[in-house]
C-alpha cells in the first residue's frame, strides 16, 4: 500500500497528547493518525447507513396499504374463528 505524507496543524495541547498516547500505545504518530482517521471514517460511514435504514423504514402505510392490511385482518380473523381450538 502507498502512502502520501501530509501536513496538519494541531493545538500544542492536543499535540502533547497525541505524542504521549503514541508513547503509551508504542506506534508512531503516523500510525496513530491514521488509526483515528480510519476510525473516524468508519463511524462516519455507520452514520450514513443508519440513516439510510431509517429512512427506509421510516415511511407509514399509505391509505391503500391500510385498506389491504385491514381487508387481510378481517380474512385472517373470519378463517382462525372457524376453526376449533
Amino acid at each position: 500500500m502507498s502512502s502520501v505524507k501530509t501536513a496538519i496543524s494541531l493545538e500544542t495541547n492536543l499535540f502533547n497528547q497525541v505524542n504521549q498516547l503514541s508513547k503509551d500505545l508504542h506506534v508512531s504518530r503516523s500510525k496513530l493518525f491514521a488509526l483515528a482517521v480510519k476510525d473516524y471514517l468508519k463511524k462516519q460511514e455507520n452514520k450514513m447507513l443508519l440513516a439510510q435504514l431509517n429512512a427506509a423504514y421510516s415511511d407509514s402505510p399509505n391509505g391503500e396499504e391500510k385498506t389491504i392490511s385491514k381487508a387481510m385482518h378481517e380474512k385472517h380473523r373470519k378463517i382462525v374463528g372457524r376453526e376449533s381450538w
